[in-house]
Order: C-alpha cells, then structure tokens, then sequence
C-alpha cells in the first residue's frame, strides 16, 4: 500500500513562509510527477505546483515567483516552499503523486490527507 503523508502547515501573518513536505511510503521503485494542490474554503481544487521526475516543474500562475517545489526521488519526498503567502493563499494543501511503480502493482494516482495553511491578514 502507498501512503502519502503530508506536514508543515500552520498559521502564518501575511508576507511569512512556511515549508510543507509530502513523503510518500511503501514498496515504490519510482514515482513520475509529484505535486501539491490545494483545496479552498470554498471547496474548488486548484493545481499549485507540479515537479517531474526528471525535475521539470510547474506552477499556477499566483504562486510563481513565491512558491518553490522540489523533491528528492531517493527519498519519495516533495517539499513546498511557499514565501511571501497571502491570505488567498490559505486552503489545505494536498500531495499528489501520479504513476507510482511498486514491486506488485502501478497506482496511476495517489492523494495525501492535506494540510492546512491559514495566512492571516
């Protein structure tokens, strides 16, 4: 079974930052895109940002220049860093990961619980 585990939300000021790491575990050989979404107080979805395996990334538009993502495919992990947060930024942020290869089966789509951020004005 693969798990992905989210930490690292909390409450920020405005124009803080806070780190959110995603680990996923179990019997993985490899995972393609890892990425966080979000989910706002009003319950839409959006992408926030994705990273490939090979490192590509991609980011929604509102966050670019303020949110970096990275990941280390040794470790299964994905990590947010997310600088200058506005208090539209606040949701629950949510780990994704598409493609997981384990010894027994591929899962084309995995999701964390979420954490939540609140950015406070």
């Amino acid at each position: 079974q693969v798990r992905l585990v989210e930490s690292g939300g909390g409450l920020v000021q405005a124009g803080g930052s806070l780190r959110l790491s995603c680990i996923a575990s179990g019997s993985i050989f490899s995972i393609d895109a890892m990425g966080w979404y979000r989910r706002t107080p009003g319950n839409q979805r959006e992408l926030v940002a994705t990273v490939a395996s090979g490192g590509n990334t991609n980011y929604t538009d509102s966050v670019k220049g303020r949110f970096t993502i990275s990941r280390d495919n040794a470790k299964n992990t994905v990590s947010l860093q997310m600088d200058s947060l506005k208090p539209e930024d606040t949701a629950v942020y949510v780990c994704n990961a598409k493609k997981v290869r384990t010894s027994d089966w591929t899962a084309l789509e995995v999701w964390g619980r979420g954490t939540q951020v609140t950015v406070s004005s």
